[in-house]
């Protein structure tokens, strides 16, 4: 038996990357699966690879009548939500004297209005026992130029995470944050199209202690722990998946010296 055998389990963002591969370990692990996303051509695929039990829904989060018919979705299909992974978000940098309103706007109602909208809409739906896992970042720590709208946006689903869980305690649900280091992904396409900048690879891992990019598939194990039983007693924490990077900086190219 599974992890999440016969859980219901919703992945924002699924569609690619992180929650892609939460969404397949998910399945692997006997979830009725949900994935959103706003990409038409990457939902498709994503369907293709999680098979046709899975629920794919063409939504934005930061639209509330998107999610009212996600919800409305999950109710019909299903009844009842047990896990929800709030994973969908968008990473751009924007140095703080050029950054624009419509940018900043952008990237706080994806990230965090996203992230919660999509919980308070669940509600309804959660029952004693769920669990919640939100998707922050470590660039609310590190202090990298350029990423200051960004971080602060990630440092508000921390925030979130601590809160919601307090909230919702009394109902017997939990919340936690998983925050990811440099993970290869395609949102690194989107930041610089065509692949990530050999340049701009080295430079990020020669921060990373482990000296090396983290893969979606290790994010996806923290989630999982977070989501299963095997968490039932965490609540409002926050696991670090970044190779120590926040934690181990004075570790950082190490493996150069000496």
């Amino acid at each position: 038996m599974g992890a999440l055998e016969n859980k219901v389990a919703l992945i924002t963002g699924g569609n690619s990357g992180i929650g892609l591969a939460t969404a397949k370990l998910f399945k692997a692990e006997g979830a009725h699966v949900i994935i959103t996303g706003r990409n038409a051509e990457t939902l498709a695929s994503a369907q293709s690879v999680l098979g046709e039990a899975a629920i794919v829904v063409q939504a934005d989060v930061a639209n509330l009548d998107d999610l009212d018919q996600l919800f409305a979705t999950i109710e019909q299909r299903h009844g009842r939500l047990d896990v929800i992974f709030a994973n969908a978000g968008v990473a751009s940098p924007y140095p703080l004297a050029q950054i624009t309103e419509a940018q900043f706007d952008n990237l706080f109602d994806i990230n965090t209005k996203g992230t919660f909208f999509t919980v308070q809409k669940a509600l309804r739906l959660l029952r004693p026992g769920a669990s919640i896992v939100l998707n922050a970042s470590i660039a609310q720590y590190t202090g990298v130029p350029g990423l200051s709208a960004y971080g602060a946006s990630k440092a508000a689903v921390r925030a979130l995470g601590r809160l919601f869980a307090a909230e919702l305690a009394v109902r017997e649900i939990r919340v936690n944050v998983v925050t990811p280091g440099p993970i290869a992904t395609p949102i690194w396409n989107r930041a610089a199209p065509g692949s990530l900048d050999p340049n701009i690879e080295a430079q990020l891992i020669a921060r990373v202690p482990l000296g090396r990019m983290g893969q979606p598939e290790e994010i996806a194990q923290a989630v999982l722990f977070l989501a299963s039983p095997a968490s039932s007693f965490t609540t409002g924490a926050e696991i670090l998946v970044d190779g120590g990077v926040v934690d181990l900086p004075a570790a950082a190219g190490s493996r150069a010296r000496p």
